[in-house]
């Protein structure tokens, strides 16, 4: 059974944000509901200023705290390692969002029919060409269940009142594919496989460089590690100080 992780190349990330949008894209996440964030940093004063960037996906942890504190069962860690929502269990308490140093979680207030993106938009009449309206993304894909235990863990924006977060493209990594933020990095800052292999993409840059994950005094043991930067240090000690500088 894989050990799936994540490693991020701070120096190739260049703030584009590529990353970001092709979740959305792939999950159908709600309005205003971002599962990979970046961050940015700026350093010093001009001019000897230093901008740098840092994508946040879910750390999908080791020990995750989310899991402990969840009464039903609906936040769980499958074999391979990725944590989950069964959004069908879920009863909307909101204690794995309490409970995440990484704050990844979001919980859905409306229901998903006003929170999704217009289907009716259409495009600008000089880029239009025709009147037919931009078409709904959907992926069939998000509608199946996952894993041995054949749950539902996929997408976003499902029902009102549940939490959803990352699921590192459930859906993509069970078809042989990687999540869909590291596939369409530009940079290839973003790499996807497994952390037991050596001879994984994830295990080589690991061997090759110094690495460190986000808030490792939590106990929590992510398995997104970054290498090519440093952790953020001052007085940058949660997500919550990292937001407030962005």
């Amino acid at each position: 059974m894989p050990r799936y992780g994540m490693v991020i190349d701070l120096d190739r990330c260049i703030g584009c944000r590529a990353c970001l949008e092709a979740c959305k894209v792939e999950n159908k996440t709600p309005e205003g509901v971002f599962w990979m964030h970046v961050f940015r940093f700026e350093e010093n004063t001009y001019p000897n200023t230093k901008v740098w960037f840092m994508p946040r996906p879910c750390m999908h942890c080791d020990n995750a705290p989310c899991v402990k504190v969840c009464p039903v069962g609906a936040r769980f860690k499958r074999e391979d390692g990725i944590v989950a929502t069964d959004w069908q269990r879920c009863i909307g308490c909101r204690y794995c969002e309490v409970a995440c140093p990484y704050g990844v979680n979001y919980f859905n207030w409306q229901a998903p029919s006003d929170g999704q993106y217009r289907d009716d938009w259409v495009y600008p009449e000089d880029m239009q060409g025709n009147d037919r309206p931009m078409p709904p993304w959907d992926n069939p894909r998000l509608d199946e269940r996952y894993g041995e235990e054949d749950r539902r863990t996929a997408g976003g924006g499902r029902e009102k009142g549940v939490i959803e977060k990352c699921t590192f493209c459930t859906h993509r990594v069970e078809n042989n594919l990687v999540p869909a933020c590291v596939d369409m990095c530009p940079q290839y800052a973003l790499h996807f496989g497994d952390l037991d292999d050596d001879k994984s993409v994830v295990s080589r840059i690991l061997a090759q460089k110094s690495s460190f994950r986000l808030l490792e005094e939590t106990d929590a043991q992510p398995r997104v590690h970054y290498v090519g930067g440093r952790a953020p240090s001052g007085d940058v000690r949660s997500v919550d100080d990292m937001k407030a500088r962005i």
